[in-house]
C-alpha cells in the first residue's frame, strides 16, 4: 500500500530507519465532513477507512507500536448525539476489522478512563483484545480512549502516593523510571514520532508525559485524506530529523562512528 538522509537515530535501528512507535492525532474528521455538506457521522465513518489503511503500511514497514487518539476525555463534552455515534461506531468497526488483526498478528490493546465507556464497548474491547493477545506480535495498536495526559498523569502520581503511603515505596526512591511504571502503558517505548493531521498546532493532552522528545509532524490533511502513501510520506520526513536528546550535532556523529574513529574524534582535556 499504498528529502531523505542518512540521519539515523537509536531507536530505529533494524527496520530500515522507521520509528518504532508511532503516535497519530486524528484530527480533522468534522471538517472533512462539513466541506462536503455531509453529516459529522460520515467523516467518522471515512476516518475508520484511514485507520485500517495506516495499520497495514505499519505492519510492511515494520513499525512496532501505533497510537491512536481515538476519543479524548475532553470528548465527552460533545453532544450526546454525537458520542453515542461514536461508541457504536467503534463496536462496528472492531466486529469488522478483528479477523484482519488476527490475520496481522496485530495486538490490540487500549489506555485511558475505561469504565467511562458504555458497557457495550468495554465488552467489545475485552473481545477482541483476548483474541489478539499474541506473545510477539507484528504490531501492537493501542487505542487512546476516554483518554487524556494530565489524567494519566494524575493517575500515576496517585497510584506511588497510594505505595508510599503504605510503606511499600520511599519518597526518595520516585524517579522517572518509577513514574513510567505506573503509567498506562508502561512496557511501552516513548514514542518517536507524533503526527497531527488537519493542520492544528497543538498536542491536545495526548500523551504528555511521554512525548517529551518525541519528533512532531503536523500535516494539514484532514484525517480521511491521510492515506497510507502521506502516512509514508509523513515518516519519511521523520528519518530526516537529527534526534539529539540534549547532546550536539558532533556528539551524536561520534556516537555513529566506528570505535576506533569516535575515541579519535573526542576533544583532549590537557
Amino acid at each position: 500500500m499504498g528529502v531523505t538522509d542518512t540521519k539515523q537515530t537509536k531507536s530505529t535501528s533494524g527496520n530500515g530507519g522507521y520509528p518504532h512507535h508511532v503516535a497519530i492525532i486524528m484530527d480533522g474528521n468534522g471538517r472533512w465532513a462539513k466541506d462536503r455538506n455531509f453529516g459529522r457521522t460520515w467523516g467518522h465513518r471515512e476516518g475508520t477507512k484511514r485507520v485500517d489503511e495506516i495499520v497495514t503500511e505499519s505492519c510492511e514497514l515494520g513499525i512496532k507500536y501505533l497510537t491512536l487518539y481515538a476519543f479524548s476525555t475532553e470528548n465527552w463534552n460533545r453532544p450526546s448525539f454525537e458520542v453515542n455515534m461514536l461508541m457504536r461506531l467503534l463496536v462496528q468497526h472492531l466486529k469488522k476489522m478483528d479477523k484482519k488483526l488476527i490475520r496481522n498478528r496485530v495486538k490490540l490493546v487500549v489506555q485511558g478512563q475505561l469504565p467511562r465507556l458504555p458497557k457495550f464497548v468495554q465488552t467489545e474491547l475485552k473481545r477482541v483484545m483476548k483474541l489478539t493477545n499474541f506473545s510477539e506480535p507484528a504490531l501492537t495498536l493501542n487505542l487512546a480512549l476516554s483518554y487524556g495526559g494530565r489524567q494519566e498523569i494524575l493517575d500515576a502520581t496517585k497510584a506511588l502516593a497510594e505505595r508510599v503511603a503504605k510503606g511499600e515505596l520511599s519518597v526518595d526512591q520516585i524517579d522517572e523510571a518509577q513514574f513510567k511504571a505506573h503509567l498506562y502503558q508502561p512496557e511501552f517505548p516513548d514514542p518517536d514520532v507524533l503526527i497531527r493531521t488537519g493542520g492544528e498546532l497543538r498536542v491536545s493532552n495526548f500523551l504528555l508525559w511521554e512525548i517529551a522528545y518525541t519528533e512532531i509532524i503536523v500535516v494539514q490533511d484532514l484525517w480521511p485524506d491521510f492515506t497510507a502513501a502521506k502516512f509514508k510520506a509523513s515518516l519519511e520526513q521523520f528519518k530526516t530529523r537529527e534526534r539529539r536528546y540534549g547532546k550536539t550535532s558532533d556528539q551524536i556523529l561520534c556516537e555513529k562512528l566506528p570505535l576506533e574513529f569516535s575515541a579519535m574524534a573526542r576533544p583532549i582535556n590537557l
